[in-house]
């Protein structure tokens, strides 16, 4: 999945300037607590001084002896237990004078050795495709924020359950997709009218993946279609754009389609959702669809071949109620 090497270098860029911010509030943080607990600056440069004495230890008798190292060791340790004992009887965390970074994994560098870490290929995924909105959105759209009182408990007389009694069911569902991701590559359909909150659970699921570490890509059924026609149709020997932004499409942890039947649909849309649906399913990698179509729809719109997949590859999770935008607009 190559990038352009301006691209490549604007994400160094921002782990360049994230280590630099990272070091500018550790020294902010130094400097307050050193006037208010001078103690722990004395603590410091005598950390310091004793990391000093060892290291030229070890080179002039070239390799400090066991005993050396042992009685350093016990040094140190008992210097960072006073030091973390007065952080906390001053009201400070224990970990204050440490760094604190957006990702401890990479300790904000990008690379875990040589293999770029996970956050460096959502950063690349956020540059290719733009999804700075979905980020907003996400602090928004969570189970954090999700409201099951918008769930009618008024059963329905022809399903035998209630929007609420199903919407929990799907929750817990969603929960287990989350739960079980890195074992299993299932797939879900969710299906229902208008403003269900389909997308919204979508969104709670593409946030608990994101801060797990898992790439995930959102799209709409009709940007998906803009990039498959740009793959095929819009290549060129100077931009390699459209063919990295359908090779992530197929290697991403979780692809998102949006609002399936929305796009315009022809032989060739067919046979290319197709294509994506069908080697994101044999590399195993999991995909969420959401359709305000019916399956009778969606085996009538499709090829039989796009709904044999999605009948016996997804878990289809039907989901009822009302017009939840509707009833936030005429709430009191």
């Amino acid at each position: 999945m190559p990038l352009k090497n301006s691209q490549y270098n604007a994400i160094l860029r921002r782990y360049d300037q994230l280590q630099f911010d990272n070091n500018r509030r550790l020294e902010q943080r130094r400097q307050e607590v050193y006037s208010s607990v001078p103690k722990i600056r004395e603590i410091d440069e005598q950390i310091a001084r004793t990391a000093a004495d060892c290291a030229r230890s070890a080179v002039l008798k070239k390799g400090a002896a066991a005993e050396q190292l042992k009685a350093f060791k016990t040094a140190m340790k008992q210097l960072n237990d006073e030091k973390a004992a007065l952080l906390q009887s001053n009201g400070y965390v224990a970990d204050y004078l440490k760094p604190h970074y957006h990702c401890p994994d990479c300790k904000d560098t990008g690379f875990i050795g040589a293999k770029k870490c996970h956050c460096f290929m959502q950063a690349v995924v956020d540059l290719v495709y733009a999804q700075s909105n979905i980020r907003e959105r996400l602090s928004e759209e969570n189970f954090d924020t999700f409201k099951i009182s918008y769930y009618s408990d008024e059963k329905d007389a022809r399903l035998g359950i209630s929007p609420r009694e199903n919407i929990l069911k799907i929750v817990e569902q969603c929960h287990h997709f989350i739960d079980t991701f890195s074992e299993n590559s299932e797939n879900l359909l969710f299906c229902g009218n208008t403003g269900v909150g389909k997308t919204f659970l979508t969104n709670c699921i593409a946030r608990e993946l994101l801060n797990k570490g898992y790439t995930v890509i959102y799209l709409t059924a009709f940007g998906l279609v803009d990039i498959l026609e740009n793959n095929t149709f819009g290549k060129n020997d100077d931009d390699d754009t459209a063919e990295n932004m359908f090779s992530y499409i197929l290697d991403c942890d979780l692809l998102i389609i949006d609002d399936l039947g929305t796009e315009l649909n022809n032989s060739f849309i067919t046979s290319q959702l197709f294509l994506c649906i069908n080697e994101r399913l044999l590399c195993k990698k999991s995909t969420i669809i959401s359709t305000n179509m019916s399956v009778e729809q969606l085996q009538t719109e499709y090829s039989e071949r796009i709904f044999s997949r999605i009948v016996s590859d997804y878990t289809i999770l039907p989901v009822l109620g009302e017009d939840i935008r509707v009833k936030k607009a005429i709430a009191p």
